[in-house]
């Protein structure tokens, strides 16, 4: 399968960039979600390129993170999209060290228990989860002491390369 050409025009990154960093990267995970039907399958993973899927993989690994932790993140079946793939290493890639350095930390304790923090729960079993697994907690406050520098840190780098995101119209 042949990566999607990504089109995005140029007025709707300037107004985006306007607004903020966050909308910036939203115009472009927003259409790559768009491109992909609206959820990632393996039959459609091929339409996007690396650069695009790391992109797309910070939308969700914020998103989740900064609603319910990593335990939501994996519980909500993303740990193998940021854990099992180099998103940490397009992070470090990208300029952002420190965030990929706390993504490889992540990911030991993913590692780890994969098979307990994947299995399907109830509720209950899920809220349990955020005790058991308090080895995240640290890594979660980390995150949100970085966020806003990650996520402009991002929008910059995305900017200086834009080709490798979308062709901009």
């Amino acid at each position: 399968m042949e990566t999607t050409k990504i089109q995005i025009s140029d007025a709707a990154l300037k107004a985006a960039a306007e607004q903020g960093m966050d909308e910036f990267i939203q115009v472009f995970t927003d259409k790559y979600l768009e491109v992909l039907g609206g959820e990632l399958k393996a039959e459609t993973m091929g339409l996007l390129n690396g650069c695009q899927h790391s992109l797309l993989g910070y939308r969700f690994f914020r998103e989740e993170v900064m609603d319910g932790g990593f335990v939501q993140l994996i519980q909500n079946g993303y740990g193998p999209y940021i854990f099992e793939n180099p998103f940490a290493k397009a992070m470090r890639l990208f300029g952002l060290t420190d965030f990929s350095k706390l993504i490889y930390e992540a990911k030991e304790i993913y590692d780890k228990n994969k098979e307990d923090l994947t299995k399907d729960r109830s509720y209950d079993d899920f809220m349990a989860m955020y005790e058991q697994y308090e080895a995240f907690d640290d890594l979660e406050e980390k995150f949100l002491d970085m966020e806003e520098l990650v996520t402009a840190t991002l929008a910059e780098y995305v900017d200086e390369h834009l080709t490798d995101f979308a062709e901009i119209l």
